[in-house]
């Protein structure tokens, strides 16, 4: 799964399907293939009241939704983008969008790993 926390995502397909909005990962569930996706997919618990919490009432909280179901956004693009990974000649793996690569620019996402230093030689 290439979507981490922190990432910037569009959502493509549910209820809160918007391909304009840019929203943020909250929290990732790779064992189960979802994301937490700030604003999407939000329900009410209903809390009982109790010591820790003596007013209780409904607490409005964000539920995962399938991570098939967000593509990651690319700045360049300004669009969300099919990704793919790639080591540059310096060593440096990235992720890259599939869509810059394609008209030239130069679309890196995230480096995913720094080039390793050279060993010393006897």
């Amino acid at each position: 799964m290439n979507i981490r926390k922190n990432d910037m995502v569009v959502v493509i397909a549910g209820n809160d399907a918007d391909a304009a909005k840019v929203r943020k990962v909250v929290r990732v569930l790779p064992s189960e293939g979802k994301v937490v996706v700030e604003g999407v997919n939000r329900t009410f618990k209903h809390v009982r009241p109790s010591k820790r919490n003596m007013q209780g009432g409904r607490l409005s909280i964000e539920r995962p939704i399938d991570a098939s179901n967000v593509l990651l956004y690319c700045g360049a693009c300004k669009s969300g983008v099919r990704t793919g990974r790639e080591h540059l000649p310096d060593g440096t793996k990235v992720l890259f969008c599939k869509k810059c690569k394609k008209a030239g620019r130069a679309g890196i996402i995230r480096v995913l790993a720094k080039a390793a230093a050279p060993k010393a030689t006897k």
